[in-house]
C-alpha cells in the first residue's frame, strides 16, 4: 500500500523519502574510488558512435529538440578509464549518467573521442567529488587534439553535490533535516522511533554532475580525435566523463544600428558590474526604438534586470555571457526572497507583467549553489507576454525559467538549460496560449518542463520537439491542471528519482484538468523511477489523482516508452484518497512498450481506460497490474480496462478484461534488452 507523501515546504513539493539503492537485484554502484566496473576500451580508429539520448538516432528520429551539437557517450569511446553502469539506483554515478552509464578517470587516465563532423566547440559533461566538508573542489582536465594544442579545463564541483532531504543541504556530514518525515532508509519516522535509528552520512547525495563549453579555437575535421586526460597530481581522486557534445560554432552575430551596452559603460572583460549600463541601454533603446546589442564578451550582472518592451541581443550564447554572483539581501523582500542574483525579468504580474520582450542570442551564468524556493534567482522571470526567449544557454540558475502569470502568447524556443537546482521551466499560474519548443534540457534539480496551474489554470499551451535528460528528481515533463494542454513530439530520458518521463498530475494545489489533454508522438527512455514513499516503481507515463479525480479528456497516442525501468504505463491515487477520487476517460492508442521491468500497464486506482493499438514486446511480468482501490471485491477490480482492438504482444489478453484483479504491486525486476527498431 501507499506510504502517505509528507509534504514538501516550499513549490512543487516532493516526496520525501528515497531508498539508497532499489532491492530489485538491479545493479548497485557505490560512490567512490571503488565505485567502477571494468570495461574494455573501444578499437583504436573505431568510427565514432552518435546517440541521442544514449540511444541509436533511428529510434527517436523526429522526437526532441533540433541541436546544433552531437551528442557522444563516454562508454562508446576509446578510453585507459573504467566503464561505470549500468545502474538506475538513486544516489549512484551511473543513474545520473545518460544511459546510465559513465566512464571514471583516476589521475592520468584519459577518454577518447573521435569527431563525427566538423567542430571547433565541445561540451563536456563531468562529475568530480566534493570537499569532505562541502562547497566543491577544482581540478583541471587537459583536452587535446590529434594529441596537440594543448588546452586545460578548470572542473567543479561547487554546484553540484547536494545532499539530504527536500529541500536539501550542501553539508555531507548534516542530520536529517526532517526528522519528522517517514523515510525508507529505516522504514520509520526517526523522531517518533526509539532508539533513534542510526542515520548514515552523508544522506542520499545526488545531483553529481556539471558541464562546461569549450572553444577549440579553430576548426577541426571529421576523424579527429578530442582526447580528455585526468592529468597526474589532480586534486581531483577521480573524474567522471559523461559524455562529449561536439558543435562548428558559427562566428558572432553582429548588429551595428542599435543601443550598445559598451556605449553606455558596460565592461567586456566582467571586472566591473554591468548592471546599470544594461538599463541604461534599456531604457535608451525604447525612447528611441532600437534593438539592445551586447557584443562579446563576460558581463557581470548581480541583480534582476527588468525588461518591457524592449528586444535583447546577444553575438550567440558561446560569445555573449552575462554572468552574476548571488546576493544575500539586508533583510527578505516582500516575495520572501533572501537572495538575489543574475535575471532578466518581466514586471509583476500584479503591476500588469511586461510585453514584447525579445530575448536571443546570450548565455546567462548564475551562482546558485542551494535551493531556497522562496528565492528569486532564475535566469528569466516575473511574466511576459507576447514575448519570445530564443537561443539562450542558461545554467547555475535555480530555475532556468519560471513564469508567474497570469501572462499570454509566450514562444520559448531553441534554448539550452541544463544544471539547475530546480526545473529548467515552469509556466506557473495562468499562462494561456504560450508554445515551448526545441528546447534542449538536461542535468535539473526537479521537473523539467511544468505547467502548474495554481490558483489560476493554464489553458491552450504546447510543449513541442523538446528533450529532456536526466532530471535528478522528478519528472521529465509534468503537468499539473490545467485546459487544452498538448505535449507532443518530445524526447525524455532517464529520470533519476520519484518521478516519470512524462507525468500528469492533480496535485501541488492546482486547478482541474479540463477540455483536453494531448500527449502525442513523444519518446520515453529508461523512465519510471523507483518512489520509495509507495515502495513501488512508477510508469514512463505517470497519471496521478491526488487532490482530485480526473475525468477530463485525456488522449495518449503514437507514444514510445522505450526499456522501462518498471512499468510503461501507470494509473495511480493516494492511499488516503483512494476512495475519494479516480482517473477516467484515458485513451491510448498506437503505442509502442519496447521493454519493461515489471508491467506494460500499472492501475492503483478506481477508473477505466481504453487501449488501441498498443504494442509491447519484452514485458518483465504480467502485462497488466490491476490493483484498482485495493478493496478486491467479488466483481473485480474498481479499475476497467477497454480493449479496442490491435493491442499486439500478449499483454492484453481476454481473461484480463474488463477489471480481472492482478495485484502485485513489487513483482521481480527483469531488466528488459536494449531497445532495437520495431
Amino acid at each position: 500500500m501507499f506510504r502517505a507523501i509528507m509534504p514538501a515546504r516550499g513549490r512543487p513539493g516532493r516526496p520525501t523519502a528515497t531508498a539508497a539503492a532499489l532491492a530489485t537485484g538491479l545493479t548497485v554502484l557505490i560512490l567512490g574510488p571503488t565505485a567502477a566496473v571494468a570495461g574494455p576500451p573501444a578499437a583504436s580508429g573505431a568510427a565514432p558512435v552518435i546517440t541521442r539520448a544514449a540511444l541509436d538516432p533511428a529510434l527517436v528520429a523526429g522526437r526532441g529538440a533540433d541541436v546544433d551539437f552531437v551528442e557522444q557517450e563516454a562508454e562508446n569511446a576509446r578510453t585507459t578509464g573504467e566503464i561505470i553502469g549500468p545502474d538506475r539506483s538513486a544516489y549512484t554515478l551511473p543513474a545520473e549518467a545518460s544511459g546510465r552509464r559513465a566512464v571514471r578517470l583516476t589521475p592520468g587516465e584519459y577518454v577518447e573521442f573521435v569527431l563525427p563532423s566538423a567542430a571547433n566547440g565541445i561540451t563536456v559533461r563531468y562529475s568530480i567529488p566534493d570537499a569532505p566538508q562541502g562547497g566543491g573542489i577544482t581540478a583541471p582536465l587537459n583536452v587535446t587534439v590529434n594529441g596537440k594544442n594543448a588546452r586545460t579545463m578548470t572542473l567543479t564541483s561547487q554546484y553540484s553535490w547536494l545532499y539530504n532531504q527536500y529541500p536539501f543541504s550542501n553539508d555531507p556530514q548534516a542530520g536529517l533535516l526532517h526528522p519528522d518525515w517517514w523515510i525508507t532508509e529505516c522504514q520509520c519516522v526517526p523522531s517518533a522511533t526509539t532508539p533513534y535509528p542510526s542515520i548514515s552520512t552523508p544522506f542520499r547525495p545526488t545531483h553529481f554532475y556539471d558541464e562546461q563549453r569549450l572553444l577549440l579555437g579553430r576548426t577541426y575535421q571529421a576523424g579527429d580525435k578530442i582526447r580528455l586526460t585526468a592529468p597526474p597530481g589532480s586534486a581531483a581522486a577521480w573524474t567522471v566523463i559523461d559524455l562529449l557534445d561536439s558543435e562548428l560554432v558559427k562566428p558572432p552575430h553582429i548588429r551595428l544600428l542599435a543601443a550598445n551596452v559598451l556605449a553606455f559603460g558596460a565592461d567586456p572583460t566582467g571586472r566591473r558590474d554591468s548592471a546599470d549600463a544594461l538599463d541604461r541601454a534599456i531604457a535608451f533603446a525604447r525612447r528611441t526604438h532600437l534593438i539592445v546589442y551586447v557584443p562579446p564578451g563576460t558581463y557581470q550582472v548581480n541583480r534582476h534586470i527588468i525588461v518591457d518592451d524592449v528586444t535583447i541581443e546577444g553575438a550567440g550564447n558561446w560569445y555573449t555571457i552575462i554572468k552574476g554572483r548571488e546576493v544575500a539581501l539586508p533583510t527578505p523582500a516582500p516575495d520572501g526572497s533572501v537572495h538575489t542574483g543574475v535575471g532578466f525579468y518581466g514586471r509583476d504580474a500584479a503591476d500588469v507583467g511586461s510585453r514584447n520582450v525579445h530575448l536571443s542570442g546570450f548565455a546567462i551564468e548564475g551562482d546558485v549553489r542551494e535551493r531556497i524556493d522562496t528565492d528569486q534567482v532564475n535566469a528569466i522571470g516575473g511574466a511576459m507576454s507576447d514575448s519570445t526567449i530564443d537561443g539562450l544557454h542558461l545554467r547555475h540558475t535555480k530555475a532556468g525559467l519560471w513564469f508567474d502569470g497570469p501572462m499570454r502568447n509566450v514562444r520559448v524556443t531553441n534554448n539550452i538549460i541544463v544544471d539547475q537546482i530546480a526545473d529548467a521551466l515552469n509556466f506557473h499560474t495562468g499562462v494561456t496560449d504560450s508554445v515551448v519548443a526545441h528546447n534542449f534540457v538536461r542535468n535539473t534539480g526537479d521537473d523539467g518542463l511544468a505547467m502548474w496551474s495554481e490558483k489560476t489554470a493554464n489553458a491552450r499551451n504546447t510543449f513541442d520537439h523538446n528533450t529532456v535528460q536526466s532530471p535528478t528528481l522528478a519528472n521529465g515533463i509534468a503537468i499539473y491542471g490545467g485546459t487544452d494542454t498538448t505535449v507532443s513530439h518530445n524526447l525524455i530520458a532517464d529520470p533519476v528519482r520519484e518521478g516519470s518521463g512524462i507525468h500528469a498530475g492533480a496535485r501541488f494545489g492546482a486547478e482541474p484538468f479540463t477540455g483536453h489533454l494531448r500527449i502525442t508522438n513523444n519518446t520515453t527512455a529508461r523512465a519510471g523511477t523507483y518512489e520509495l514513499n509507495w515502495n513501488i516503481g512508477l510508469g514512463a507515463i505517470w497519471i496521478f489523482a491526488l487532490d482530485r479525480s480526473i475525468d477530463a479528456a485525456i488522449e495518449v497516442t503514437g507514444d514510445a516508452y522505450l526499456d522501462n525501468t518498471y512499468n510503461a504505463i501507470m494509473l495511480v491515487s493516494d492511499w488516503p484518497v483512494k476512495d475519494l477520487y479516480s482517473i477516467s476517460n484515458v485513451r491510448f492508442r498506437d503505442i509502442r512498450v519496447d521493454g519493461t521491468g515489471t508491467s506494460v500497464v500499472s492501475a492503483r486506482s478506481a477508473g477505466s481506460a481504453s487501449f488501441a493499438n498498443v504494442d509491447a514486446r519484452n514485458v518483465g511480468a504480467v502485462g497488466v497490474n490491476n490493483c484498482g482501490s485495493f478493496h478486491f471485491t467479488t466483481a473485480g477490480s474498481e479499475f476497467t480496462l477497454t480493449d479496442l482492438g490491435g493491442n499486439d504482444g500478449g499483454w492484453l489478453t481476454p481473461w484480463l478484461l474488463p477489471n480481472t484483479i492482478t495485484c502485485d504491486d513489487r513483482p521481480p525486476v527483469s531488466p528488459p534488452p536494449p531497445p532495437a527498431r520495431w
